[in-house]
């Protein structure tokens, strides 16, 4: 059983312990208190092990919550930019953690997420869908964001063409990129089309 011969500050929040005939770990400092890390103990691996998993899961949350302060993340999304850096089981820990006291709430996020897909950039159904699973949503949870705005999708369509397209419906070949380009918004074929005959007569009109 290795025995403790040192614990001494090492930098910043960082203490090393020194072992005899081992060596030394680098732990969080408030690790080492709350475990009562003294010089002159014995200590079993198990509970150098744990030391260890203790300090790397503090490490992963602190980066987790710099994450979460940087931009929100859903529940996977985090995992997968923790799991980078973390084995699997502290990115679990972590990201249960932190979803248990709604730091992490993929419902909440995934609203906002909608509401600036739809209502900022105007994006139709598919492309919204695709938006958020790019984020890491599931299924469910993005059903539930966008239904919100099914009613309204084309309203958005006439919106998105007015502001941006309106001046270019002057002839067929602009209209056909015009419609490939409302199409890569998320839009479908037979809305762009029945949208763009509405608007060209009003068009005409002027």
């Amino acid at each position: 059983m290795p025995k403790i011969t040192a614990v001494t500050p090492y930098k910043d929040n960082t203490v090393m312990v020194a072992f005899d005939g081992r060596e030394p770990l680098f732990v969080n400092r408030e690790i080492v208190y709350k475990k009562n890390i003294q010089a002159g103990m014995d200590i079993p691996e198990a509970a150098i092990d744990e030391l260890l998993y203790d300090n790397e899961l503090r490490k992963a949350k602190e980066r987790a919550l710099y994450l979460m302060d940087y931009s929100d993340n859903t529940y996977m999304g985090l995992f997968k930019k923790l799991s980078r850096n973390y084995p699997d089981d502290i990115c679990y820990e972590v990201c249960d953690d932190l979803a248990s006291v709604g730091v992490v709430n993929d419902r909440r996020y995934a609203a906002n997420l909608a509401r600036k897909l739809c209502e900022v950039k105007l994006f139709g159904y598919y492309r919204a869908v695709l938006e958020m699973k790019q984020k890491g949503f599931t299924g469910s949870v993005i059903d539930e964001a966008l239904e919100l705005y099914a009613d309204t999708e084309y309203d958005r369509l006439l919106e998105l063409i007015r502001k941006k397209y309106f001046s270019k419906l002057d002839y067929e070949d602009r209209n056909k990129k015009v419609t490939a380009s409302l199409v890569r918004y998320g839009y479908s074929f037979d809305d762009v089309k029945k949208a763009l005959k509405e608007l060209e007569a009003e068009f005409n009109d002027e």
